[in-house]
Formats: structure tokens, sequence, C-alpha cells
């Protein structure tokens, strides 16, 4: 045992000034960790920023966000506006477009001229000060166009000089002097080329940016194993016979392939079909069981095939357009060559054993969880040359299993390591475990992260999920919605029939930029091993379970089709790509939820019943300037899901009838 503390990964981020200065800029977002961490975003994506920004007295204050590219230099500037509550917050949108460390700095000043275009407005009319006013206007617009403020161009001066002239010249009527401080004109060249008095910074605040997959994705998990498999005698499925599957999987639009460990399966405590403790000759074994006598982390099962067997399969699914996402699950089975070389890497217990893995009552005794206190910088290399291994046979994405068991600074380690040299490399969390350490697993550098979205079924409690995903926790934590895993079949979905699977599918499809299904969702499997369980009967964790692909597909009972249909609107529609733009909108039905998503000129809205069971219906109210409409506008809503168009306002009816149509998925066409 050895008392060294593992390297930790230096923060290259400059920490952003907090101090106040002339203007209090507080509150800023998206921010982690009070910018000791860089927030999340992804290429192309909008980032409202936010901060609360004031001054004393009443006079105008002006706000600019500054984006800066990974090399400091200013991407875009842009004036902040007011959000309109009245309470001091400025907000903005930027768009990074390209991978990389970007900053962004909020600039607050005095806005002399803001400020004397309110007084004047207000005296000027009155008579008060007439002369007076029109002085310190005109001497505010040659301080302008003497670039007393940002550099003017030489147009815009003369155009600020020439209404400096018309403020002083008496012999026009009042009306027609102060028209020429309200000319529009005025107001772009001011606005784009503004004077700035006592300008206070506070920044730099991180941001990275990431490739779009980190944002944007639709995940389909399956086992090669099972494809191709045959149950009697018991043998599995190869990357070979798994292949002709990925047709259908691009088919439906999906875009990154998961496939749960592929890696040689321990024969010591080897499980048997659902979990029990005696296996049967040919049984598979669970793949999160890792190693044996022929290998481990860096093997492939010699069942499904060779290394070189691996790479065809992975580029199969470059070739449909779609990437590979790899388990990486970081414990071993009792046969696997660590323990036998490295000891120290595991618990050893009071009688001498090695600890297996519990989550009682479940106890895990074909796995032993790693311990990284013994010997971290030794078990930690190991983990990146593992990680190292197979991004160079193409993986680019890891579904890391419950990474929640590890020290938090071996993530910040491997990932600083990893994305150094490979920057595309993506890393999401499958921790379903206390809010805190799911957090901390998203600040600390998970591109993706699982969610609580399983068990959120109510109006109220998707709601209120949802925005905390949209909310301030999108700085660091990308949700990826999984309708049901091999460990997890949800009550709603055991016993609310088809229409339950295709409500599900709709809300994680369109709640969220990421989202995932099981293979197998697709043809409504429900069956739990026992009444109060979410666990599959005959779950896949431990046996081989091929499907009737064919015969489902004949007799159409599949949810293939609305799959397809999903994902072709995620990747029509930006709206749908966004996730901080989610607004829910208010109904009189509590089985009815309502909500819209913008990016740009792309308007989404989604109105889905959460009863599997019966008809509902019931009026919306949509918050009409939320959708960038006025309260009495009406506008075309064309129905994806029927290809039909209506006119709303802002007060719908709608009726839903779960064994027809689940949900309205509406595009609204603008301009």
């Amino acid at each position: 045992m050895t008392d060294t503390m593992p390297t930790m990964p230096t923060m290259t981020n400059k920490m952003p000034t907090l101090l106040i200065g002339r203007f209090p800029i507080t509150d800023v977002e998206p921010s982690v960790l009070g910018g000791r961490r860089p927030a999340a975003a992804a290429v192309g994506e909008a980032i409202p920023v936010r901060a609360t920004c004031f001054r004393e007295g009443h006079d105008a204050l002006g706000v600019h966000l500054i984006l800066r590219r990974p090399d400091g230099t200013e991407h875009e500037r842009l004036r902040m506006t007011p959000a309109g509550d009245g309470l001091d917050d400025w907000t903005a949108t930027v768009r990074p477009d390209a991978l990389g460390d970007w900053t962004f700095d909020i600039e607050a000043w005095s806005d002399p001229w803001g400020t004397w275009e309110h007084r004047a407005a207000i005296k000027i009319p009155a008579g008060i000060d007439v002369e007076l006013e029109f002085e310190e206007g005109a001497l505010l617009l040659e301080l302008a166009a003497a670039a007393g403020g940002m550099p003017t161009p030489p147009a815009s001066r003369e155009l600020l000089l020439a209404a400096a002239r018309t403020l002083r010249t008496r012999t026009l009527p009042i009306p027609v002097r102060f028209s020429a401080s309200t000319d529009p004109r005025i107001g772009s060249v001011l606005g784009t080329y503004p004077i700035r008095e006592g300008v206070t910074v506070s920044g730099p605040w991180p941001l990275r940016v990431e490739r779009r997959r980190a944002l944007v994705g639709s995940w389909y998990e399956f086992f090669p194993r099972s494809e191709g498999a045959c149950l009697d005698p018991p043998r599995s499925g190869t990357f070979a016979t798994a292949t002709p599957r990925l047709a259908a999987i691009a088919a439906m639009g999906f875009d990154v392939v998961y496939v749960p460990p592929v890696h040689p399966i321990g024969t010591i405590n080897r499980k048997g079909p659902n979990g029990t403790l005696s296996p049967r000759p040919g049984d598979p074994g669970s793949p999160w069981a890792i190693g044996s006598s022929d290998g481990g982390h860096d093997a492939v099962h010699p069942d499904l095939g060779t290394i070189a067997d691996f790479d065809r399969f992975v580029a199969a699914i470059n070739g449909h357009g779609m990437e590979i996402a790899l388990d990486l699950a970081l414990q071993a089975a009792p046969d696997h060559p660590w323990v036998a070389q490295h000891p120290e890497w595991f618990t050893t217990r009071a009688d001498g054993t090695i600890a297996y893995a519990e989550n009682p009552p479940k106890k895990y005794q074909d796995i032993y969880p790693l311990n990284f206190d013994n010997d971290p910088e030794g078990l930690y290399a190991e983990v990146e040359r593992v990680v190292r291994f197979w991004v160079s046979h193409g993986v680019r994405i890891f579904r890391v299993d419950n990474p929640h068991t590890k020290p938090i600074w071996v993530w910040d380690r491997l990932f600083s390591a990893i994305n150094a040299t490979d920057p595309d490399v993506l890393f999401l969390a499958e921790a379903f475990t206390r809010p805190t350490m799911m957090r901390a697993l998203a600040e600390v550098g998970f591109q993706q992260s699982y969610t609580y979205f399983t068990w959120r079924n109510s109006k109220d409690d998707l709601e209120a999920y949802s925005r905390e995903l949209a909310g301030p926790a999108a700085a660091s934590m990308r949700p990826n919605l999984f309708t049901s895993t091999p460990d997890i079949l949800p009550e709603y979905l055991q016993y609310g029939g088809p229409a339950a699977f295709a409500i599900r599918a709709v809300l994680a499809a369109t709640l969220s930029p990421t989202y995932g299904i099981y293979s197998g969702f697709e043809l409504y499997e429900h069956v739990s091993l026992r009444p109060g369980s979410e666990e599959y009967l005959d779950t896949e964790k431990f046996q081989y379970r091929p499907r009737n692909w064919a015969g489902a597909q004949a007799s159409g009972y599949t949810l293939a089709p609305l799959l397809t249909k999903l994902n072709e609107w995620r990747r029509s529609h930006p709206a749908l790509q966004d996730l901080r733009s989610l607004t829910f909108h208010r109904t009189d039905n509590a089985n009815l939820v309502a909500f819209s998503k913008r990016d740009e000129d792309d308007l989404m809205l989604v109105v889905c019943t959460l009863e599997p069971y019966r008809p509902q219906q019931g009026q919306v109210f949509w918050d009409m300037p939320a959708l960038g409409l006025g309260w009495d506008e009406r506008f075309i809503a064309h129905d994806l899901v029927t290809d039909q168009c209506w006119t709303w306002g802002q007060t719908t009816y709608v009726q839903l009838r779960p064994l027809e149509q689940v949900a309205h998925v509406i595009h609204v066409p603008r301009g």
C-alpha cells in the first residue's frame, strides 16, 4: 500500500473576475462552480447567457456580451437586453461554431446616450430645459462621432454630426429638432458603437464547445451476442451475425449503436438465467463480469470474434452513418487477469477474500469492484491505457458503467488526458444515483448523463424535472433520456400496453436532444421477473435473447414506424435538437402535457397524453410571447404525426386517443 496521492489535472482556465467594479455584475450563467469548470456547449448550439447587472440611481446601463474563440480573438460582441422582469436580468444568445475552450466576458457600462434619451423624451415635449437638453444631446453625438465610446466608421460619424447640428438649429421646430435624435439610423449607430463610461468587466467565463454528438443523438442499445444466437444448444451470435441488424437500426434513424462490454466473461461465480447462481452448460454469463483466462478489458470475447472482427463491425456501423458507443465498465470477474496480477487493485475483507459487488439486497458474486486507494497511479495508468486501446480501434463514445462508484479524480484526470489528444471522444455517465453525485460527474466533464426520466411519469414530475434539466443544470449536464435499459423495466411500461411505449418514446425524443431505447422496446417487451420488480423476465444480461424481427415487421406489431418518424423529425427540426429553450404551457387536464421548443425560426409544439388507457381531451393555453407571437395572433399548426394543418390560437382544444394518436407534434411555419 502506498500513500502517494494521484496526480491531478492542472486547471488551464483562467478564473473569471468576480470582484465588484464600478457596476456590479453577478449571477452569471452559464457557469459551473463559479467558473472553476467550463460550462458545456456544442458546436452550433444556441447558448443563452444571462447576468444580473445594475447600478445606483436611475441613469441608463449598457451591457455587452463578448464571445471569444479558443485563440482569444473576439468572435462576436452582442448588446445584452433586459429580460423584461424588472429585476436587472440581462440576456443574449451566442452560438459557437467550432470545437475548443471558448470564453465569454460580460461588460457593464454607463450609457450616457440612453440616459439622455430617456430624460429628453420626458422634458422636451413638456418644454422643460429644452435648449439645455438639445445642447447636451448634441455634445454626446459629437463625442460618439469622435470615438468617445467605441470606434465609429466615417459614414456613421457624418450621420451623428449632422444630427448634432440639427439639435442646435433653433430656427427649426422643436419636434423636427428632436426627431433627429430619434432617427432609427442614429439608434442603430449608437447601438453598435455606444458611448461607454466606467466599463466593468466580469470574466473570462469558460465555455467548452464539443462536437454536435455531445448534445444531439438517438441511441440504440443491443447485444451483438443475441443477434444470430442459437438457444438449443446455446450458441452466441457474433459481430458478423450482428452486422445485418445494423441496416434496420440505421433505417429507423438512430445515430449511435451502443453495445454492452464485448470482453471475455468470467467463469467463476458466473450467473445463470435471471441472475441465478446455478448456470447451465452454455449459459453466457453477464457481459459486465469482465475477464477470464481469455483476457481482460483489452480483449474481445472469442465467441464474438476477434479484434479484427470488431474493427469490421465498427466499420459497418460507420458505413451506415452511425457510430459505436462501447461500454466502459471498470470492474472485474474473479478470474480477470488483474485479480492475479494486481490484487492490490481490489478490496480485501477480514477473512482474506476479495469483496464482490453488492447493492443490498442485490449481490454480484461474479463482479469485483476496483479500489483506487491502494495503488492509484498504477490502476489509473491501466484505465487510461484501456481507453486509448479502444480509441485506437475506432471507438469515440464510451458509456461508462456506474461511474459514481469511482473517485471523481479518476474521471477528471482521464477526460483531461483523453480529450487533450482526442477532443472528439465522448463519455456518458450511467449513474442512477444521488443528485449531488450526478451533478458532480457532469461538472467534472462527462459529456452526457443518464437521468431520472425513466421514473418521471406524472405531469407534475415530468415538468419539474425537465425544467431542472433545461435550466441552470444545462450548464454542465446534457441529459440522455433512455426509455428503459436492460436493468430497468419501468412499471409504466409493464402495464401500459403499446400506447405506453409510444408515449414514452415521444416524450424522450422531443424533451431532450439525446435519447435512447434498448433493443426490444420497439417490440413492446414488458414482462417483468415478478410483480413489483423492474427487472425483465429472462433478462438479456444473463442469456441470449434472439428476436423475431422479420415476424414483427410482417405483422406490423412494432413501434419501429413511430421511432423512424421521431428520428426523422429530430433531424429536420433544429428546435428538437435544443435543450435550453424548453418551455411548458398550461393545460386544464392533468393527463395532457404541452411544451414548446424554439431555435431561431424553427418553432415546435408538442401535446402528449400521459394516459395510455383512455382518450383524453382538454384546453392548452399557449404562452404566446414565449412562442414569439402576439397574444391575439393566430398561427398555422402543421401536425407532423397526421400531416394535417389547423389554425390555432392562444387557447387550443385537443383530443388524443392512445390507440390512434398519443401526441400532436406540431411545426409552426414562420414567415
